[in-house]
């Protein structure tokens, strides 16, 4: 097999790990041969530095043998599907080609299981070692660990990194158990802990080597199993704070060819996974609450996102005078996002708030309007009524967003 027919499966298969963000990929999918790459056929996807640039990456996996045979993954032991190997040296020299063509600024590697775990580990720590001390590069570096490899495998894993990411897989123990019984959650959330305390040494340390400075993500696989979105929600605001994780992903679950017993054989909706992204957005930039998001349900509605859900069962809270609500408040009304919040209050130093400064801020009116007071402007009566609101604010998937 030569290397651009490996490329084109390695690259396929990595396309199901979503702990790094890929812009523009198409619809995931494991049945049929439609599409080669995460993005494109030599799998380049989008993902973030820690300064907020967007930056291109080769993502491939080492390999996609594997010695875990876990219900939900494509690469699984039991699966039938076209296996390849990279050898390290081809892994960086793809990875230098690719960079100095200018098509990537950098490597997210992961692997199948293959031989141990710390064999595994150790040919993903050299690839990274030989492109920073034998090839210097300086480019990004995102690898995924085997969560049971030996911590010092890790260790120097996170020498040589930006990022890692340590991959929990489903949110409960139970549903790991059932469709993941060769993993354990313990093992994962060990590593998670390692790394969060190499990362604090480090930091602590101004001599010290880095260590993994765009710090570590992690996945959960949405629909493989019955887990609710409070569930979900609820694991990843636990990852967030016992591990300080930068980001939590969501992928949700794909039908795969021949799927074995204790799996859907259906995808769960793609807007189920949007809709977790969007709380998951709130959780982490406007400080809401798991449990403020779900309320008494076991998961978040499809039909209108997560913060106008809140807001419509909060109706209480509304509307809010945007000539005195501090920021924090402000910004959790539906369609005005943290900057246009700060914006407002900065306005309101020099003058008045009115509608139309809401229009120049490009706010989503039909949105804001029926929860916000400004000086010249209070909601009529008429849009008192919740569902209403929802009714006339439901919108499609493509129109949604996160403010």
């Amino acid at each position: 097999m030569d290397l651009s027919e490996k490329l084109a499966i390695l690259a396929d298969a990595a396309k199901y790990d979503a702990s790094c963000a890929s812009g523009g990929a198409p619809k995931r999918e494991s049945r049929g041969i439609e599409g080669l790459g995460a993005s494109t056929g030599s799998g380049i996807c989008h993902s973030f530095t820690p300064d907020g640039r967007c930056v291109s990456l080769l993502k491939i996996l080492l390999t996609n043998f594997c010695l875990y045979d876990c219900r939900y993954c494509i690469n699984r032991r039991s699966s039938n599907v076209p296996r390849a190997r990279f050898t390290p040296e081809e892994v960086v020299s793809l990875t230098l080609d690719f960079y100095r063509r200018n098509y990537v600024d950098g490597l997210f590697l992961s692997s199948g299981v293959i031989r141990s775990s710390n064999y595994t580990m150790e040919q993903l720590v050299q690839v990274a070692k030989s492109l920073r001390e034998q090839h210097q590069f300086r480019g990004y570096i995102h690898l995924k660990t085997i969560p049971d490899a030996d911590p010092e495998l890790i260790a120097q894993a996170g020498r040589y990194a930006d990022r890692l990411s340590v991959n929990i897989e489903l949110p409960t123990e139970i549903g790991l158990e059932r469709l993941a019984p060769e993993k354990s959650g313990r093992t994962i959330k060990l590593a998670m802990g390692n790394i969060r305390v190499a990362r604090e040494e480090s930091e602590a340390e101004p001599r010290a080597p880095r260590f993994a400075p765009a710090g570590q993500s992690t996945q959960m696989i949405v629909g493989a199993d019955e887990t609710d979105d409070r569930t979900i929600l609820g694991t990843a605001e636990t990852l967030y704070g016992s591990y300080q994780l930068k980001r939590v992903y969501y992928s949700a679950f794909s039908p795969i060819p021949d799927s074995p017993s204790g799996v859907p054989s259906k995808a769960p909706p793609l807007l189920r996974e949007h809709r977790l992204y969007q709380a998951d957005f709130l959780m982490r930039g406007y400080g809401f609450a798991a449990a403020e998001l779900l309320g008494d349900a076991g998961n978040l509605p499809l039909d209108v996102d997560p913060k106008l859900a809140w807001a419509l069962a909060h109706r209480e809270r509304f509307p809010v005078d945007l000539n005195a609500a501090p920021a924090r408040v402000i910004a959790r009304v539906p369609g005005i996002g943290m900057r246009n919040a700060k914006r407002i209050v900065e306005l309101r130093r020099a003058r008045r708030v009115r509608y139309q400064d809401l229009v120049r801020l490009r706010c989503p009116m039909d949105k804001v309007k029926p929860f916000v007071v400004t000086a010249d402007y209070r909601p009529p009566l008429a849009e008192t009524s919740s569902e209403s609101l929802r009714r006339a604010l439901a919108t499609e998937p493509v129109q949604l967003s996160l403010i």
